[in-house]
């Protein structure tokens, strides 16, 4: 199975660049075009978060339509960036909507893998906090279902990146959802959004990930007392290649065209030289 991550589209309407200079809207079309294109079939896609720039209807009506192009079935979870409410009322018409809980978090059971989408949001404020009631949601959630191999996916971070402007604003108590996850031997990995860059580690030997955004990256500046930035790095998306086991690896891939394939053999199975 091949899950796609598409993470922090940071939607902006009418047009509008975000930052004045990036094209949010045009990102996500190229990223989608790759999403469609992948070679085997991306099964399912998952979205992490910051999906708007700023929770407004428009913005997600334009995300919407994008969305509408994908031809894997798709799953959202709540950025920092994305109001609540809003939120809420432009995915209603998803089967997944949680509507009988006051926070955004469901399970898919329709793959190989099962999903479990958290909701790390605090209303109003930029860092990530996993409340009694989530982690109590998931714990019991996890508990019904050990056998079933388990992917999970949240916006902010459990773990400090060393880029100071970021870890101030990741999951406050990381280690309390880690803490959870560790207790259930199912849970093969947690991917995360709001970095802006590709950053792996493993805790409780569970594999974590961030995963880049499409548009514009947070720059890789470890030092202490570096100002906030982005930077425009080539696009890249993460992909996560589940085997028949349930085991999780991830790869990057790169969206745009390159030169290649080259073969390294020729026609007589030489090593070309």
């Amino acid at each position: 199975m091949l899950i796609a991550q598409i993470t922090d589209t940071h939607i902006k309407a009418a047009g509008k660049l975000a930052y004045r200079r990036v094209d949010t809207a045009a990102s996500l079309a190229r990223v989608i075009d790759h999403v469609n294109g992948f070679t085997p079939a991306v099964d399912a896609v998952i979205l992490s978060g910051d999906l708007t720039d700023a929770g407004r209807p428009e913005e997600f009506e334009l995300l919407l339509h994008h969305l509408g192009r994908l031809k894997a079935p798709w799953y959202v979870i709540p950025g920092n960036h994305d109001k609540a409410d809003t939120f809420r009322k432009a995915f209603a018409g998803t089967r997944y909507q949680p509507d009988d809980l006051p926070f955004y978090q469901y399970v898919v059971d329709d793959h190989p893998i099962r999903l479990i989408g958290l909701d790390s949001t605090v209303a109003g404020k930029p860092h990530g906090f996993m409340s009694p009631e989530k982690l109590d949601w998931l714990d019991a959630r996890l508990t019904e279902a050990p056998d079933r191999p388990t992917l999970l996916f949240v916006h902010h971070p459990p773990f400090v990146a060393g880029i100071r402007h970021m870890d101030v604003q990741r999951l406050l108590n990381g280690d309390e959802l880690m803490a959870v996850a560790g207790r259930h031997k199912q849970v093969r990995h947690l991917a995360c959004g709001h970095l802006h860059r590709a950053c792996e580690q493993v805790i409780n030997g569970i594999g974590v990930s961030t995963g880049p955004c499409a548009a514009h990256a947070v720059t890789l500046d470890l030092d202490p007392e570096g100002a906030p930035g982005f930077s425009l790095e080539p696009a890249m998306m993460r992909l996560f290649y589940i085997d028949e086991a349930g085991q999780v690896l991830t790869h990057l891939s790169m969206i745009g065209d390159f030169e290649g394939p080259y073969p390294f053999f020729d026609a007589e199975g030489c090593l070309i030289d």
